[in-house]
């Protein structure tokens, strides 16, 4: 390699986006994913002992999908073909094909076939993987943000194992900052920046997981900082402020801390809208939440818990309600996948209410604590055995479904609590039902 050559090389790596020089050379700078990169984890085993398989990289944006398929090839030494589902066909396939048989036939290499948005992929253009994978020619690794079980074939899903990726942790995000400000070749080591807390803080949150945007935005704002046209040996040390943050992405931070008062402030706001039936107030505090970068599971869990807490068997369909919006939004993301926490957030809001379900089950926690392990009573135990059945098991049961409307007058509970009432429906919504039902049931036991 001559001068000119090594210079230009090194003013193309310079010029990359800080994102990409950060990325992990080996798997001990790999930052998250302890679960299958740790001591004993999946992936990392599967290399050391040289068994990498097929597989499916499912995760959110910036996890390191393919970051991790990089270094799987470099550990094993792998020939490594990075492929873009959405800017090649099946005749950019057939062509990678036959480079893995000569990478196979000239150099003994096996060859780990990497597909970025694997699910962008057609029907066509994945059975094209199908006969190369199972034969063993090349080992697939897919990279997707959606479900697989959706989005790739069954019989490619078959032959691939999917390996599930989290979105990084706040702790994760911070030490990938803290390396970029400290690496001198890579990073940002040469030009002295240092963070207010407040302003770290907000870059962290703001990143939600993903590694790529948070160092984007470091980029972005130390770019604010230190013009161009500065000589960087001029520079003393910088700090980067929230208000320079805020410059940087054109967005002003909201006053949330998702660990601090703030956070429990507005999810309590967000909680007595819905049980106050305010559907105005809850989707403001469910949008408030969402533009300050809360995670949607986070507000999507506590519908779910509220439709059981304070809507109960007062409308049984709140449950379910909940729950699809949590899988709706897991099945589309943002933004679209927001609008079905809103949705559900109306619904919720809207529903008749009774936290009769709550009340119950903290009366029955206080009974087991306070009157201990009763036992059950002889008739309800199960007799698999003829000794069970001669000292009394299933005596004198009785099986609802041979009496009038499937009810019949029989205790259940244990002896020493036998008429204790734990479940008080009210007469809102379906409870109604249910109160009536009840009292006609009760009325049979005293005749």
């Amino acid at each position: 390699m001559d001068l000119f050559e090594y210079r230009a090389q090194k003013a193309s790596a310079a010029s990359k986006p800080l994102a990409d020089r950060m990325r992990p050379k080996s798997l001990d700078e790999f930052v998250g994913q302890s679960h299958i990169l740790g001591k004993e984890g999946l992936i990392r085993r599967a290399i050391e002992k040289d068994r990498i398989f097929s597989m499916i990289l499912w995760g959110p944006p910036g996890c390191g999908k393919t970051t991790l398929a990089r270094l799987i090839a470099n550990e094993t030494g792998s020939y490594f073909v990075h492929f873009s589902a959405v800017l090649s066909g099946v005749k950019e396939i057939r062509s990678v094909i036959e480079d893995a048989k000569n990478q196979q036939k000239l150099y003994q290499k096996s060859t780990i076939l990497f597909v970025d948005e694997i699910h962008r992929f057609n029907k066509a253009q994945q059975d094209a993987f199908l006969h190369h994978v199972e034969s063993g020619l090349i080992t697939l690794i897919g990279a997707t943000t959606e479900n697989p079980s959706f989005e790739v074939i069954s019989p490619l899903l078959s032959r691939c194992r999917v390996i599930i990726l989290e979105a990084l942790s706040s702790d994760n995000i911070a030490e990938i900052i803290d390396r970029s400000l400290n690496d001198k070749k890579n990073g940002l080591g040469n030009i002295n920046l240092g963070f207010d807390r407040d302003a770290l803080a907000y870059l962290i949150h703001i990143a939600e997981g993903d590694a790529r945007v948070a160092l984007n935005n470091l980029e972005l704002a130390a770019s604010l900082l230190i013009p161009e046209t500065e000589p960087v040996e001029n520079v003393t040390t910088r700090h980067i402020s929230l208000q320079v943050i805020e410059t940087a992405l054109q967005k002003k931070a909201l006053v949330y801390d998702k660990s601090g008062e703030e956070h429990f402030n507005l999810i309590s706001a967000f909680h007595k809208s819905l049980r106050g039936s305010d559907p105005d107030a809850a989707i403001y505090w469910l949008e408030r939440m969402l533009s300050a970068g809360e995670n949607p599971l986070y507000i999507a869990r506590r519908m779910v818990r509220f439709a059981s807490e304070d809507v109960g068997n007062a409308d049984p369909y709140a449950l379910g309600v909940a729950l699809n919006a949590m899988e709706a939004f897991k099945f589309l993301g943002h933004p679209e996948g927001e609008l079905a926490l809103t949705q559900a957030a109306v619904y919720l809001a809207t529903a008749p209410k009774s936290n009769s379900i709550y009340i119950s089950s903290n009366m029955v926690k206080k009974e087991i604590e306070s009157s201990g392990s009763q036992p059950v009573p002889l008739h309800i135990r199960n007799a698999p055995t003829r000794l069970m059945k001669d000292i009394g098991y299933g005596k004198d049961y009785r099986y609802a479904h041979d009496y009038k409307e499937g009810f019949t007058p029989q205790d259940y509970l244990p002896e020493k609590l036998r008429g204790r009432r734990y479940y008080f429906p009210t007469d809102r919504g379906y409870e109604k039902t249910i109160k009536q039902r009840l009292e006609k049931w009760r009325n049979l036991k005293k005749t």
